[in-house]
């Protein structure tokens, strides 16, 4: 079977002929069996492909709006703006995202990428309810599901929003968001590597001391290593 395929013969074509000389059922079990792995592997060569070159041309996602209580003031990006850019831009390449949700003493948020042809890839964050600014239980279990939707798809798909002012001053201060933080550690994680390899790769002791340019560095070099 392996020596036609080789040749340019599908699982589908062996099948139809196997059918067609009434082959015994065991060897057309196999034959079944061999093309539901073919599919599952050309499936996952083309969530790689069109993943690719969604990340060729990524969106540009803005932090579009401000929060602010007590002492504490951040901008971010908001799920709607996040989930209207990413989504778009995926469908043009067959993919799409969704959330499964659970609580297990924590908040857990998987995200899940799909392409059209049945591949899907994953990563899962998890928190505690979010009780900042005094909200209300639901509004804190709420709250905490929104952010990690936020993040886990920001992470599956590589991408980090962008200050709508940056003039390139940020790219030499110290330190980075709590964004960034997170989908650094992700990659980390994803890479099988750990924050201590990453610092010294960087020639940098802390997180605290890591650039805007470091940042990059890093994530690139991450994604590098998850895909050899």
């Amino acid at each position: 079977m392996e020596n036609e395929l080789v040749q340019g013969q599908s699982p589908a074509a062996l099948i139809a002929a196997a059918v067609s000389k009434d082959t015994d059922l065991d060897k057309l079990e196999k034959l079944l069996q061999l093309q539901e792995r073919w599919e599952d592997n050309e499936a996952k060569k083309a969530y790689h492909k069109a993943m690719s070159l969604f990340k060729a041309n990524p969106p540009k996602i803005d932090k579009d709006k401000t929060v602010s209580y007590g002492n504490t003031k951040y901008n971010h990006a908001t799920l709607a703006n996040i989930t209207d850019k990413i989504n778009s831009s995926l469908s043009q390449y067959g993919l799409s995202s969704s959330w499964n949700t659970k609580q297990n003493g924590q908040i857990c948020v998987t995200c899940k990428i799909t392409h059209e042809l049945g591949h899907t890839e994953e990563t899962t964050l998890s928190a505690p309810a979010d009780t900042s600014g005094s909200k209300n239980a639901i509004q804190a279990i709420g709250s905490a599901i929104t952010y990690l939707q936020r993040y886990t798809l920001l992470a599956l798909t590589g991408l980090a929003a962008h200050d709508q002012d940056d003039d390139g001053a940020n790219a030499i201060s110290k330190g980075l968001s709590e964004e960034e933080e997170n989908i650094l550690r992700e990659w980390i994680t994803k890479a099988d590597s750990s924050e201590a390899k990453v610092l010294s790769y960087l020639k940098i002791e802390s997180m605290k001391d890591m650039t805007k340019v470091d940042y990059n560095k890093a994530i690139s070099a991450l994604k590098a290593r998850v895909k050899r």
